[in-house]
């Protein structure tokens, strides 16, 4: 599934970029070699760092 239709960003691009430290979108953008375009993607990748960032958290308890 696309999560960032004007740069052809997958969600597993966001996942991989989040798998490399990203913990910003602007993070992923750069982890893809490119820019927000509409940021419409913005929010859905916000979400998914912070699902992520839950995850380790309670893995870690």
């Amino acid at each position: 599934m696309y999560v960032c239709n004007c740069n052809g960003i997958r969600e597993r691009d966001v996942r991989a970029a989040i798998d490399a430290g990203a913990t910003r979108p602007a993070e992923v953008f750069r982890h893809k070699g490119c820019q927000a375009q509409c940021a419409k993607c913005v929010c859905e990748m916000r979400q998914m760092i912070q699902d992520n960032q839950q995850a380790l958290a309670y893995a870690a308890e």
